[in-house]
Parts: C-alpha cells; sequence; structure tokens
C-alpha cells in the first residue's frame, strides 16, 4: 500500500546485469525458444497434486513484471479447495452455455470448431488449482483515499504473461479461460469493486491420455509476426 509522504524518486545502482556476450545471449536467446514452444495449453488434467509453494513461487515471478507507474494493478486468487472450484465450475458453464448458444454469433464458434471446445469444463473441477486474474481499476493510499492506476489492461497481461511462463517453467500445464461476464468470480472470491477478474487459469499435471488439438501446433512464421527496420 503506498504512502503519500513516501512518494519520491530514488535512483539505485542497477542491481543484476547479465554483460553476455553476442555469443552467450544468442544461446540464451535459443535455449528460451527451444523451452517456451513447448508450453501448450492443455484441457486433460490429472488429479496430482501441486504443492502451495510452487503456486506461490510462480504468482512471485508474475509480481515482477513492469506495470504503468509501478503500481502492480493485479491480484492473483489461487484457489485449490474442491468446493470453491466447483462452485466456480458450476457458473463458468452457465455463461458458457449461453455463449455456445448463439451468443457469440456463428463466425466466433466457427472459429472454435478446430479448437473442439464447448460449454462443458470438467479441468476446472480437476485441475488442482485455478488462478483467478484480476485487474485493480484504482488502488488506494494508506489514509483510504483512492490514486488511479495506469496501463492496466496492458501491465495484467503482461504480468499473466510471465505466470504462465513460470507455471511452464516449472513443469506444470495450463489452459485459460475467459468466461463472459465474469462478475461472480468477484463475488464468489471476496474481491473488491476497484478490481475486474479477467481471466481463470488451471493448473496442474496433464492427464496421461492428454491431448492437443493439431491447430494449436501451427505458429505463425517469423516473417509474419516481425518487422526489421535497420
Amino acid at each position: 500500500m503506498f504512502a503519500r509522504e513516501k512518494i519520491n524518486h530514488t535512483p539505485l545502482p542497477l542491481p543484476d546485469r547479465a554483460n553476455m556476450s553476442d555469443a552467450e545471449m544468442l544461446a540464451a536467446s535459443a535455449a528460451f525458444y527451444a523451452h517456451i514452444k513447448k508450453r501448450h495449453s492443455v484441457r486433460d488434467f490429472c488429479t496430482r497434486p501441486v504443492p502451495r509453494e510452487v503456486i506461490e513461487n510462480c504468482v512471485l515471478a508474475a509480481g515482477t513484471a513492469p506495470s504503468g507507474a509501478n503500481h502492480q494493478p493485479w491480484h492473483f486468487a489461487a484457489i485449490s479447495g474442491a468446493e470453491m472450484k466447483h462452485r466456480i465450475r458450476l457458473q463458468a458453464e452457465a455463461e458458457e452455455q449461453t455463449f455456445y448458444d448463439g451468443g457469440a454469433g456463428d463466425e466466433w464458434l466457427k472459429a472454435l470448431e478446430p479448437i473442439g471446445t464447448d460449454a462443458n469444463k470438467p479441468h476446472l473441477d480437476i485441475a488442482p488449482w485455478l488462478i483467478v486474474v484480476f485487474a485493480q481499476r484504482w488502488g488506494q493510499f494508506d489514509d483510504g483515499a483512492r490514486f488511479k492506476n495506469y496501463y492496466v489492461p496492458e501491465s495484467v497481461g503482461i504480468a499473466t504473461g510471465f505466470l504462465l511462463t513460470a507455471l511452464h517453467t516449472a513443469g506444470l500445464v495450463t489452459l485459460t479461460h475467459t468466461p463472459n461476464p465474469m462478475k461472480f468470480l468477484t463475488e464468489a472470491l471476496g474481491r473488491p469493486d476497484s478490481e475486474k477478474p479477467v481471466m481463470i487459469i488451471a493448473v496442474g499435471h496433464p492427464a496421461e491420455d492428454a491431448t492437443v488439438p493439431a491447430v494449436a501446433k501451427l505458429k505463425k512464421p517469423l516473417g509474419e509476426i516481425m518487422s526489421v527496420f535497420e
């Protein structure tokens, strides 16, 4: 929580410096690409437990993400209790049924066909952890007065990317889920009105018979996702 009287600029020497050679940078970047391209969205989980400390470390990693004015406008609610997970599943499936019954429109539903999704979300029960990502629209000083948060969607998006990468690095698989509307998550998890739920992330180990849709392996080539101006 911020205190008004402590808002000032105090420059510190850069605490961590990699100082790699060009060859070391090339090797490190190639190694990271080889690692991260093995990340997959998985819909088939097993019930193998995941220690809470692993989830905590991954959330700590997410918390190191850059943010507008360093306000860190995010909150991560981690749920392992079976009753709460099931409650979230039932409410999420109710919203999803409306979506698949025509709320999404024919074009959107057609785009989802290669992914093989429907309104049934058993992974919300089976995955040992659900992490609900909240975006904080405003913060509060220690005296209770509000202050504005900046670049909230961008900041939360970056932190969520950090989280997914950390979970993958810990040997876990994930599935992002965005039922709409998601107000029920604010109420179910007792979060304040200043926060908006933006995503549910199912986290755990893949089932022995886990599959991924073939289309998920199709990634755009470098020439389509990068422009270079030298």
